[in-house]
């Protein structure tokens, strides 16, 4: 086990605006930071960070937690590893914990595929710069294509030697098991740096190539690309590492580890099409650059680019094969609210060639000049295309159409249509009503699809899960929405704890005596009878009693802290809720506060008795059962009597929040 005293110190540490601003671009608002949300596609941020709270919470997707979880849910790891992440980070050694089996055997998995990675990423290296072969055929490679040593060092380029498999032999050497080196495509657990024919034998998948590493957002080896010198037939020229359980490479960017901090800085990212291509830029001083890798964009790879800048420009080398190829690729951009940006270099030249032979700012001069946004690109290139033929320009005003519906802002969308209409030389309003039924079409398709998801789920038997809490959307009051008594209880119930979660230590008078906000709400709530909605508060009660005298006792920490991840994910909910209570900088509002909710749920809980009363009353009259009759009539005035007099009670207590 972590000792609880070394979890506590990496809790204290760990500053979450710190934590976050390694993967997410935050900006300030308020006493918060505000940034968009790495879970979940959103075109304007809601994903909040809370410096004094120690929390994120996102109000889009309802993702929240402290800096521990948010290493969890960005880097896909166990609590341990999170734990072992923010140790290293802010200088804390970490002791081992026992886990589970399959907790033990997931993260041994990913470890053990990482230390591979790490140790092939290093004898790469090795082979380039410390042996014969490497030097004269790897290095003279780089060194030909006008890299420094510098830049090969700094992207950790590498050279697998030609002949046999040395790579696995010094794998196998280091004790590493056959099956983290080998990839096993069903179960996705190997990297893969090894492949194994069919006769048994192993052997290394890069030989006779230099060597491009890949690295996660946070700068883990994750898998590698290995470019051949020498053409020979039915070799391709690049062979990837296969997917694993540590890498998808529809999840990964070449060079973000590298350009993230750049791209923040400069809230602008430059997308290229290979690892040359970010490379050079980066020796000619442009680092906010990364590499699609050759493949198809997909939304996760756009959504880190999402984590740093809404503003992307692509660099195309001219070929038109190419540009088509990326068009519908650019259009994902478009759908997830970027400003996108395109700029053709020169004939004959592509990122590389053109960084190796000018510096940043000519580089960077040739974008500003030459750079168009992507729907005057498209409708120049669509135009040149069609030339006269009016299928073709039927076909192409279609296709610059679908680009201008999929903008998810109105007024960006508005300004693309004048601007089509003018150099399309058609009707502004055509051009308007074709993008409104595209978009209606589009959403009656995602509005039949979430009826059929939903369809789904309700004929799918599923585990019990755990409660789900209504969040309410702020403390309720007399004056409120007719809603059942058991959503009203619930949101009562509600309140109370989290009242108990922010200021449970906080000490408020009651008849001239000093009590806790946790014990009046706890021991009332006892008192009275009113058992909880959902187990989950439940506990939050039996917890606060269990700890409140616990010396340097504080709510919020211990419940946010709370090792139980259910109460921890409720209390930061609570915690990070948009509509806040009063601030207790006066015990008697607090207190105020306190009496008229428990004064409310009482109120509930007797609207839900005389609910049962009636109903049992009618199935009396039914069965002309007459003593029954009586006796619940008996018990119905006393019932509308405390009725009464809480309602008079709460009508002169209502607090404005």
């Amino acid at each position: 086990m972590i000792p609880r005293e070394t979890i506590e110190r990496i809790h204290a540490a760990a500053k979450i605006e710190e934590v976050v601003a390694d993967y997410v671009t935050l900006r300030k608002r308020g006493a918060n930071l505000i940034g968009l949300c790495p879970f979940h596609s959103e075109k304007t941020g809601s994903f909040t960070v809370s410096p004094s709270k120690g929390i994120y919470k996102c109000f889009g997707c309802g993702a929240s937690g402290h800096a521990v979880k948010f290493i969890m849910e960005i880097e896909q790891c166990t609590f341990v590893e999170a734990i072992k992440q923010l140790g290293k980070k802010y200088h804390i050694e970490v002791e081992e914990r026992e886990m589970t089996a399959e907790e033990q055997q997931r993260q041994d998995n990913r470890e053990s595929m990482f230390v591979v990675n790490d140790f092939a990423n290093k004898w790469f290296q090795q082979q380039l710069w410390d042996t014969p072969e490497g030097q004269a055929i790897g290095l003279g490679y780089f060194h030909e294509r006008g890299l420094r040593d510098d830049i090969i060092r700094k992207f950790q380029l590498g050279y697998s030697p030609e002949k046999g498999s040395p790579l696995a032999k010094a794998l196998q050497q280091k004790g590493f098991k056959e099956e983290f080196i080998v990839n096993d495509v069903d179960t996705k657990i190997g990297v893969g740096v090894v492949g194994k024919s069919e006769d048994g034998r192993i052997y290394d998948r890069f030989r006779d190539r230099v060597i491009f590493p890949i690295f996660t957002v946070s700068g883990k080896p994750v898998a590698f690309a290995g470019r051949i010198l020498k053409k020979k037939e039915n070799v391709g020229k690049y062979v990837n590492s296969p997917d694993s359980i540590i890498y998808s490479k529809t999840n990964e960017l070449y060079g973000l580890f590298q350009a993230k901090q750049a791209i923040s800085r400069a809230d602008m990212c430059y997308l290229v099409e290979g690892q040359m291509d970010v490379i050079s830029m980066h020796q000619s001083g442009i680092e906010n650059v990364v590499a699609s890798g050759g493949t198809a964009l997909t939304k996760p790879q756009i959504r880190l680019i999402q984590r740093f800048t809404g503003n992307i420009t692509v660099l195309y080398d001219g070929d038109a094969a190419g540009i088509h190829a990326a068009l519908r690729g650019i259009d994902m951009f478009l759908e997830e609210g970027f400003n996108v940006n395109v700029v053709l270099l020169p004939d004959g030249e592509d990122p590389d060639s053109y960084a190796q032979n000018h510096d940043s700012t000519e580089f960077i001069q040739y974008i500003a000049d030459h750079k168009t946004d992507f729907i005057r690109f498209k409708s120049a290139l669509l135009s040149k295309d069609a030339g006269d033929d009016p299928q073709k320009r039927a076909a192409l005003i279609k296709d610059i159409t679908a680009s201008i519906a999929i903008i998810p802002d109105m007024i960006t969308r508005q300004v693309y249509i004048k601007d089509c209409a003018e150099r399309l030389h058609m009707g502004e309003q055509v051009l308007t009503n074709e993008v409104i039924k595209l978009r209606r079409k589009k959403m009656e398709e995602r509005r039949k699809q979430e009826e059929q998801e939903q369809g789904l789920a309700s004929e799918t038997p599923t585990q019990e899960s755990a409660p789900v809490v209504e969040v309410p959307a702020k403390p309720v009051h007399i004056q409120r929405p007719q809603v059942s008594p058991q959503t009203q209880l619930e949101k009562n119930y509600y309140n109370l704890m989290q009242l108990i979660v922010r200021y449970g230590e906080q000490p408020i008078e009651v008849e001239g005596t000093i009590y806790t906000i946790g014990e009046v709400i706890v021991y009332t709530l006892e008192n009275d009878e009113i058992e909880p909605p959902f187990e989950v508060f439940r506990t939050i009660m039996e917890e606060f009693k269990s700890h409140c005298k616990d010396e340097g006792f504080k709510a919020e920490q211990f419940f946010k802290f709370h090792s139980d991840p259910l109460i921890s994910a409720v209390a930061i909910d609570m915690i990070a809720e948009k509509y806040q209570f009063i601030k207790p900088e006066y015990d008697l509002q607090l207190g105020e506060l306190v009496t008229q909710l428990l004064y409310e749920i009482k109120l509930t809980v007797i609207n839900m008795q005389i609910n049962e009363l009636e109903q049992n009353l009618k199935a009396a009259q039914a069965s002309k059962d007459v003593n029954r009759q009586m006796q619940l009539l008996a018990t119905q005035p006393a019932l509308l009597t405390q009725r009464n007099e809480i309602c008079k009670i709460l009508g002169n207590r209502v607090i404005s929040i």
